[in-house]
C-alpha cells in the first residue's frame, strides 16, 4: 500500500497534508482494523476529494482576504477611531469632490469633441485618447493611488497585444492612465455600461458577453482586425477572463496567443498594506468596490511592462499561454494553479465529471482484484 505522502500518489502540492487533519489513532492503527486512512488510500480520487473538502485551491483563488485586526487593546483602539474619522470624514469627501470635478471637466471637453467634430480623423482620436487618460488619472487620484511603473511605456504599433493578470476592473484604469489601451471587456450594466458605450468605444474597446457563444466569434474577428491596424490603440487583454485575488493566476485563454503577433506581458501586483484591491463581483457591486477604495488610506500597486514574447517553433498556443502566464506570475510573485477561471460562472463539463468517475471506478476494481 502506498503511503499518502509518497510521490506516486500524485497529490497536488498546493493541497494541505491530510495527515494533519486525521486523529493520531487513525494513522497508527492496530492490524486488522480499517480506518479513514485506508479509505483515502484506495484511490487518488478519494484523497483529492478529501483535500478539496478541507481547502481546495480553486476556491482560494476567489477569496477576499480581510486584513488582520490591530485595534485589539485600549492603546490602539483610539488611534483606529481617529483613522476612521480621518478616512470617512475628511479624505472621502475630498476624494468625492476630486472625482466630481474631474467628471465635469471631462464631459465639458469630451462631448463637444465626440459629437461636434465630424469624421474619424486622427486629431479627434488623439484628443479623445488624452481625455480618457486624464479621467483615469482622476480615478487613481481619488484613491490616493501610489502606482510605480517599471519598464518602457507601451507604444502604438501594429502586430502586438498586451496581456495582464486580472484582480479588479481598476487594473484597466491603472494601465489606462499611462497609455490609452483598447481593452477586451465583459459588458456591464448600470453606469459602468453607460461609460463603456459612450466613452470607451472611442478608444477602440471591444465588449463581449461570456454567456453568448456567438459573441466569441464576433470578438475574435474584431481582435484580429484591431491588431493589424496601424493607427489603432494598443490592445489589452486579461486572458484569465475573471478577477483573481492577486495571490494566484488561473489558466490563460488561448485566444490572445494565436493571433500570430507579439505578446507583451504586463504584471500587476497590489500591496495590501492599506486595502485589498480584489473585486469579488458576486458579493460586491463595482460602486461599492470604488467606495471601499476611496475610504482607504491609499491603493499601492506595482506594474511591470515585460519583454515581448513570440510563439516558438513547434509550440502550441496553449503552451505559449502557459509560458507567458509563468513569466507574469514569477514577476508579480503569484502562484500558478491549473484551473479555468470560467468554472467560477458555470458547472464543470459532464465529460470531466465522467472522466473522474471512470478513474475512480478503475482504481476500486484494481484494489478488489488485488484482494
Amino acid at each position: 500500500m502506498e503511503e499518502l505522502g509518497s510521490p506516486t500518489a500524485e497529490i497536488d502540492p498546493d493541497r494541505p497534508n491530510i495527515e494533519d487533519y486525521l486523529p493520531r489513532e487513525s494513522i497508527q492503527e492496530p492490524n486488522g482494523k480499517l480506518h479513514l486512512r485506508d479509505l483515502l488510500d484506495i484511490s487518488p480520487a478519494l484523497t483529492e476529494a478529501a483535500g478539496a473538502i478541507i481547502d481546495d485551491s480553486f476556491t482560494r483563488c476567489f477569496k477576499s482576504n480581510p486584513p488582520e485586526p490591530w485595534n485589539w487593546n485600549v492603546y490602539l483602539f483610539p488611534l483606529w477611531c481617529l483613522g476612521v474619522v480621518v478616512r470617512y470624514g475628511i479624505l472621502f469627501p475630498v476624494r468625492v469632490a476630486i472625482l466630481a470635478v474631474g467628471w465635469i471637466a471631462f464631459f465639458s471637453a469630451f462631448l463637444p469633441v465626440h459629437f461636434l467634430m465630424s469624421g474619424d480623423n486622427k486629431f479627434k482620436r488623439k484628443i479623445e485618447r488624452k481625455l480618457v487618460e486624464m479621467m483615469c488619472s482622476v480615478f487613481v487620484a481619488s484613491w490616493t493611488g501610489v502606482v510605480k511603473y517599471h519598464g518602457p511605456r507601451p507604444s502604438m504599433r501594429p502586430q502586438q497585444v498586451f496581456v495582464a493578470n486580472h484582480t479588479s476592473m481598476i487594473d484597466f484604469i491603472i494601465l489606462e492612465q499611462m497609455t490609452a489601451f483598447a481593452v477586451i471587456m465583459q459588458k456591464h450594466p448600470g453606469w459602468v455600461g453607460f461609460i463603456q458605450k459612450t466613452i470607451l468605444e472611442s478608444v477602440g474597446c471591444i465588449w463581449f458577453n461570456r454567456t453568448e457563444a456567438k459573441d466569441r466569434e464576433i470578438v475574435t474577428r474584431k481582435i484580429r482586425a484591431h491588431v493589424h491596424g496601424a493607427d489603432n490603440n494598443p490592445l489589452l487583454i486579461f486572458p484569465e477572463g475573471t478577477c483573481v485575488n492577486n495571490h494566484y493566476t488561473v489558466m490563460f485563454k488561448k485566444g490572445a496567443f494565436e493571433l500570430g503577433c507579439a505578446v507583451c506581458p504586463v504584471a500587476i501586483k497590489y500591496n495590501k498594506i492599506f486595502v485589498d484591491a480584489f473585486w469579488n463581483s458576486r458579493k460586491q457591486s463595482f460602486t461599492m468596490h470604488l467606495a471601499q477604495l476611496m475610504t482607504s488610506w491609499a491603493v499601492v500597486c506595482d506594474v511591470w511592462y515585460l519583454e515581448p514574447q513570440f510563439l516558438r517553433p513547434g509550440e502550441s498556443p496553449i503552451e505559449f499561454a502557459e509560458r507567458v502566464r509563468e513569466i507574469i506570475s514569477v514577476r508579480a510573485g503569484l502562484k500558478m494553479v491549473p484551473w479555468d477561471g470560467y468554472l467560477k460562472y458555470s458547472r464543470p463539463s459532464p465529460k470531466h465529471t465522467e472522466r473522474k468517475q471512470q478513474i475512480f471506478a478503475e482504481s476500486v476494481l484494481r484494489r478488489l482484484e488485488e484482494e
